[in-house]
């Protein structure tokens, strides 16, 4: 569209349009190449509490919580719940935060995406037959890979 003249270009960042007349912004591209290299950081805890330093290191880590909240919504598939009352949104957050630790704390010993840990042991379950009134239960073969992130979470492979 801008090429065939229907709509005109985005005015340059540092040119100064007046009519047909264009010219470089002197001012505005000396105080951007001033600010260079600078990086502001806004928060709303006080000096005395949390030094410069300190707010700038877990300013990096964040990208900690934001790692847990796009597994949260992902590997989770967690919805949006609409709740009024005070228990039900207390109850639903402790639900929410409870697999989040569940989740971080299997990623953490296996090594693995929760999403990946979910495929891999989803196939496996157990038959429960009754014949004559004699119930037996059957395990699943538990291929080495599957044994291996069972054996890492703490648990016992087979019965």
């Amino acid at each position: 569209m801008i090429v065939a003249g229907e709509k005109s270009a985005k005015t340059a960042r540092f040119v100064k349009t007046r009519g047909a007349d264009r010219a470089i912004d002197e001012a505005g591209l000396a105080r951007a190449q001033s600010l260079v290299g600078l990086k502001g950081y806004v928060t709303n805890v006080p000096v005395s509490l949390m030094p410069a330093a300190e707010v700038i290191a877990k300013y990096h880590d964040l990208w900690h919580v934001e790692k847990s909240f796009r597994m949260s919504k992902s590997d989770l598939d967690a919805r949006p719940m609409f709740n009024r009352m005070r228990n039900a949104i207390e109850a639903h957050l402790t639900i929410v935060f409870t697999a989040l630790a569940v989740s971080h704390a299997i990623q953490s010993r296996t090594g693995l995406s929760i999403a990946t840990v979910v495929k891999l042991l989803r196939p496996l379950r157990s038959a429960t037959i009754t014949i004559n009134g004699a119930t037996q239960t059957f395990p699943p073969e538990i291929p080495d890979t599957e044994r291996k992130i069972l054996t890492d979470l703490g648990l016992k492979p087979g019965y």
